[in-house]
């Protein structure tokens, strides 16, 4: 686990020089269709992302995540249906963090606000069959595998598989009650 506690925070257009710190490098976009960002591909993106914000209704939920008030890494919800209770978790976190329980932690918390905030019924999430790390964390938040799709994105070396997790909330309030 992480030796400090990982918080989110609401994502601001202030926030685009922390998050290019790793949306430059490539090995934080291995598996991802976007980067390595320019500072302007940075700049926008979040600029954009932030704005979701505004939206109403409001279907994407996008934090910072820090630790000693730096920013290390970032998480999404993303409402997929609301009269379905549908939604998605994402994250990413700087490299030199991995390993350390940093994703694990901003997962947990977008689990938290997805089943007790947003009242979701189902959860998922995907990575790429090659990101072991990744599947990892799935796995520690609860996540039971569902299967693989095939060719769901294209990216710098092909097409790219994408291993699909989900959590339904009574497993989720078990986990949290120490009964799973």
């Amino acid at each position: 686990m992480t030796r400090t506690p990982v918080t989110l925070h609401r994502l601001e257009p202030s926030d685009w020089q922390a998050v290019h710190t790793w949306a430059s490098l490539p090995e934080a976009c291995r598996y991802q269709t976007w980067g390595p960002n320019t500072e302007e591909q940075t700049r926008t993106f979040v600029a954009a992302t932030a704005e979701e914000w505004t939206r109403v209704p409001q279907r994407l939920f996008a934090y910072t995540a820090r630790a000693e008030g730096e920013v290390v890494g970032m998480g999404n919800l993303h409402i997929h249906s609301e009269a379905q209770r549908q939604g998605e978790i994402t994250y990413i976190v700087h490299p030199r963090l991995w390993g350390q329980g940093v994703a694990t932690a901003i997962g947990a918390e977008l689990l938290r606000l997805a089943f007790e905030e947003r009242g979701l019924h189902r959860v998922h999430a995907t990575c790429d069959p090659r990101n072991a790390g990744s599947a990892r964390v799935l796995e520690k938040l609860g996540l039971t595998w569902e299967g693989r799709l095939r060719h769901t994105a294209l990216i710098r070396d092909g097409w790219r598989d994408s291993e699909v997790f989900g959590i339904l909330e009574d497993e989720w309030r078990a986990r949290r009650l120490g009964h799973a």
